[in-house]
């Protein structure tokens, strides 16, 4: 691209040079003075040209974007396109300049030149970045693309980027081949791998977490060796931000999520449902078998009322069969406290709104131990939603608690010092009475 030939170049130089001489001053004097000159007229020129650039017709352009439905050109503006693409015009006006504004001092034409070159391979640079920045947002946007970390990606291609524009500067600047430069990082490469380390290890976990789908950024993840649980912000080339709960941020390294182990909760987020784990202990010397009276007064439970009158056909016809001696409660089948409460909250269970039926639900024994026989609750609330959950649960085990006593139980606690007086009150009271 030519914009003045050299004719033209000359007459213009000639022309003010002409001037100058025409006032007095000698030849040498006048080239100086003439190339001040020209100096001044092209950072004027080129001060207008940058100003109807950045503030007429950007202006008018981000205006129009504004206005337009899509959203490519929104991100372009945002990633600053339109303004890289202005500043290289100046820049390859001011390169066309030089030769005409010293002609009379060609060391000064190649030496603006170099630098007027540097710069426009750093503005190239930018403008290349801008593009890459333009085409991650086009790819964010997208459901497809969301939760990928195209960040790392975009950093590699910034750094990709900023190692060729170095090799064009050295390149323009010193005259070396492209190829030379290339060569000679073979021998640097030891030391590179040493210092971009991390970087390294982090684009190859970028990949690997990429590819195994193993973390997107909005994931809940936990790594308490790192002090993380919270939802995934940003996955960049060397660094993984995480907001905790509590809204402090976390960042780790990105390739320990491939070194360590963590917990990821996308299923239980996609599964629509949270599970419940826990237990109420029942103590061991409140469980038994039930009294006639006691079944027939809990058969006023409407959950329970059904569930009873079934199990007393099936025991009674089992006994009727089976057994010689009804009279001994340990022969045959009999209906237990435990029993009737496990399945009384496993009905609960089923006909409460806030649990989820399609997953896995019920109501178990686990192993006893001092503390009491612990009768766990291993259900999915319907709700991901924390503060939800949460509610959901202490419901149940509200309820589950408070109707422990109308079922001849008691919930196993360790005695206080309430329960260790009211003991010394007893045995003070009973010595009273036998002296």
């Amino acid at each position: 691209m030519i914009i003045m030939n050299e004719s033209f170049q000359s007459k213009i130089y000639e022309f003010g040079l002409d001037i100058w001489i025409k006032t007095g001053v000698n030849t040498d004097t006048a080239h100086i003075f003439n190339s001040i000159a020209l100096t001044i007229g092209l950072f004027a020129l080129l001060y207008g040209l940058d100003y109807l650039l950045r503030r007429i017709v950007v202006f008018m352009v981000i205006k129009a974007v504004r206005r337009s439905k899509t959203k490519i050109d929104d991100y372009m503006i945002r990633n600053r396109v339109l303004k890289n693409v202005c500043r290289l015009i100046p820049l390859w006006i001011a390169y066309q300049a030089f030769p005409l504004i010293f002609t009379g001092f060609p060391q000064w034409t190649s030496t603006m030149q170099q630098f007027t070159g540097v710069l426009i391979i750093i503005t190239f640079v930018a403008l290349f970045r801008s593009l890459a920045g333009t085409f991650k947002d086009v790819l964010l946007d997208k459901k497809s693309f969301a939760d990928k970390p195209l960040d790392s990606y975009f950093q590699v291609v910034s750094i990709i980027l900023y190692v060729i524009g170095a090799v064009l500067i050295v390149t323009h600047l010193f005259g070396i081949s492209p190829l030379t430069i290339l060569g000679s990082f073979g021998a640097a490469s030891a030391i590179g791998m040493l210092v971009f380390k991390d970087t390294i290890l982090g684009l190859v976990a970028s990949i690997q977490v990429s590819a195994n789908d193993s973390v997107r950024v909005g994931d809940w993840i936990e790594m308490p060796k790192y002090g993380v649980d919270g939802d995934v912000l940003q996955i960049n080339l060397n660094n993984v931000r995480v907001q905790n709960w509590d809204k402090t941020i976390v960042t780790i390294p990105t390739y320990t999520l491939m070194s360590d182990s963590f917990k990821n909760y996308r299923g239980m987020q996609a599964s629509g449902g949270r599970r419940i784990k826990r237990s109420v202990n029942i103590k061991l010397g409140s469980i038994r078998f039930l009294e006639i009276e006691e079944i027939e007064d809990l058969k006023r439970i409407k959950l329970l009322k059904n569930y009873i009158g079934q199990r007393q056909q099936e025991i009674a016809e089992y006994n009727r069969t089976h057994i010689d001696d009804p009279t001994m409660l340990v022969n045959g089948r009999r209906m237990t406290n435990i029993g009737l409460f496990r399945e009384y909250i496993r009905l609960y269970l089923l006909n409460i709104a806030d649990t989820n039926k399609r997953l896995s639900m019920m109501v178990r024994h686990l192993q006893p131990t001092e503390h009491g026989l612990p009768l766990e609750i291993y259900a999915f609330a319907n709700t991901v939603q924390w503060v939800k959950y949460e509610g959901i649960m202490a419901d149940i085990f509200d309820h589950v608690l408070s109707v422990v006593p109308y079922f001849h139980l008691e919930v196993f606690e360790l005695p206080n010092s309430k329960d260790f007086q009211e003991l010394l009150i007893a045995q003070y009271n009973e010595t009273k009475q036998s002296e």
